[in-house]
């Protein structure tokens, strides 16, 4: 008997017209049968975010020739819940990936990144899940060289599998001399953010979030230092966040 094609979700969050999920459905396209539930607007730094205080539209749209495609009004997140829970009707997939990310996903990033939480979720659910990035914001990326990186990855998932509750963060670095892929740890780094408080017209002040990357990892076993050496950063991710290792100093506080 014939195996029949993985069937495989994808979602972003830069939203369902943003280049980087069309490159992602085309190469998606050449493993299995691929559907797609998206932001219908840009969701960056959307995070873990849920709707929860108004209804949320889901529309199937005719926008990618040979494509099924969903446009969410939600978060990334609602679009993994919708797209399980409505478009697949509750069966699972056998592969989600998220992206590919117009700007990078490492470190601390992971945290704020609608890209990478749609994967956490997928996680949740006990698919296997892949989040990839580029180091590129631009409308322009170009993401010819990830390409066969994304395709080999996806692959090696369906065939291997990811222990539980695991999810992968891979992110490319902006050049056509990739050197290879590394399995890497996340970095240890923050954001300074600084806020530009401005007027408007009314004399009401506003603010713009600014800062700067703070790295004071210099670990050569980072996804920051693949990056910066030309290498795709493989990092596995789990969304158990306690802090095992404290559990036992803990233990001994008296409470």
């Amino acid at each position: 008997m014939k195996k029949s094609k993985p069937t495989i979700l994808i979602v972003n969050d830069d939203g369902v017209t943003a280049p980087g999920i069309k490159a992602l459905m085309e190469t998606m396209a050449e493993i299995g049968k691929v559907i797609v539930v998206a932001p219908d607007s840009p969701q960056s730094g959307m995070g873990h975010a849920i709707t929860i205080g108004k209804p949320l539209r889901l529309d199937k749209i005719e926008l990618y020739e040979g494509f099924e495609t969903w446009s969410c009004s939600g978060t990334p997140v609602d679009c993994v819940k919708l797209a399980k829970y409505h478009v697949l009707k509750g069966i699972k997939p056998d592969l989600l990936v998220s992206g590919i990310n117009h700007g990078l996903n490492n470190s601390i990033n992971i945290l704020y990144s609608g890209t990478m939480s749609a994967a956490v979720e997928g996680a949740i659910e006990d698919i296997p899940s892949i989040g990839f990035s580029l180091d590129d914001f631009t409308l322009q990326a170009d993401f010819s060289h990830c390409l066969k990186y994304v395709k080999e990855l996806a692959l090696s998932v369906l065939e291997k599998g990811l222990p539980p509750a695991t999810l992968l963060n891979v992110n490319f670095p902006n050049t056509q001399d990739i050197k290879g892929v590394k399995v890497c740890r996340q970095a240890i780094a923050k954001w300074a953010e600084e806020f530009d408080e401005r007027m408007d017209p009314h004399r009401r002040p506003y603010y713009w979030m600014t800062g700067k990357f703070q790295m004071n990892d210099h670990g050569e076993d980072t996804d920051v230092w693949a990056l910066e050496h030309h290498y795709v950063s493989v990092v596995p991710v789990q969304f158990d966040m306690t802090a095992h290792h404290a559990i036992p100093a803990l233990t001994n506080w008296t409470f």
